[in-house]
């Protein structure tokens, strides 16, 4: 496994995880092909690249030439033997339910040879049980991209008891050719960057729903007083109030009850204020 050679790769999942990976995929020369189960995710997946790169030129971040360059590597579908066919890397980033995760690695640890690098991109659950599905469970690593993906450099590599230090290895330096910054971390609970950027996210909640100030001041202290770029509850609006709770209940079965999510957050995910996505949160979006 050679990150540099790594010229095709799948990307499973054309949400707001899997479109941000491909497109920075994309733009370090890599074929990358967006896969959904549902045609028209694949498209609009697509189109939030293609208005992403737009905005980058409109700003002046990214040049025309490399926008036109990453828009010939993309490429969409909802057949999974065309995506998969004549990879070198594929990266996982359904829904976080880990069986429908195990299910998908088994499929790609049976169709795929044992030198195609498998990542899953799961920001919570155990990848030592996504991996045990596949062929070759040394081949597997957590690849823990941030949101939105080709504007936050962290990258998350997580290492399993299984996996093998050639794929360590390539995930950490495929990470360097996306213009990321990687870390490497042991597959515990939470990892490092979920397990403590969510205890404070609920501690804002808990906060906001006991009066101690507004969302808005509670982020204002984060940004100003702490350096944060976004403050814990806007951050969890991006994230998805959804994502979140599964997240912390997921923590505190593991790890306890310093992870229980707030009422406030279990209210606002059963009226579907999701965060950015529904247009509300802990702010309306729609005014943003």
């Amino acid at each position: 496994m050679n990150a540099q050679e790594i010229q095709k790769a799948a990307v499973l999942g054309a949400g707001t995880m899997g479109h941000g990976i491909a497109q920075v995929l994309a733009m370090c020369g890599v074929k990358a092909c967006l896969f959904d189960i549902d045609e028209d995710a694949v498209d609009r997946g697509l189109g939030k690249i293609a208005a992403n790169l737009a905005k980058g030129v409109a700003r002046g971040k990214v040049t025309a030439e490399d926008r036109d360059a990453a828009l010939t590597c993309l490429s969409g579908t909802a057949s999974m033997d065309e995506a998969c066919e004549g990879v070198e890397l594929v990266v996982e980033a359904a829904p976080e339910r880990l069986e429908l995760k195990r299910s998908i690695f088994k499929d790609l640890g049976e169709r795929l040879g044992a030198d195609v690098l498998l990542a899953t991109n799961t920001s919570s659950l155990p990848i030592g049980e996504i991996a045990a599905a596949a062929l070759h469970p040394e081949r597997v690593v957590g690849m823990h991209f941030f949101n939105p993906v080709h504007i936050m450099r962290l990258l998350e590599v997580v290492k399993t008891g299984e996996s093998s230090d050639a794929a360590i290895e390539c995930a950490m330096e495929l990470g360097r050719r996306m213009g990321k910054e990687p870390i490497l971390v042991t597959d515990t609970p939470g990892f490092a960057s979920s397990r403590l950027g969510l205890v404070i996210g609920l501690e804002a909640m808990r906060m906001l729903e006991s009066g101690v100030a507004s969302a808005e001041d509670i982020d204002k202290a984060m940004k100003l007083g702490y350096g944060f770029p976004m403050g814990p509850l806007e951050l969890t609006d991006l994230v998805g109030l959804d994502v979140r709770l599964s997240i912390a209940e997921y923590l505190q079965s593991e790890l306890g009850d310093t992870f229980k999510a707030p009422q406030i957050l279990k209210d606002k995910v059963a009226a579907g204020d999701l965060g950015k996505k529904s247009g509300k949160g802990f702010y309306d979006w729609s005014e943003r």
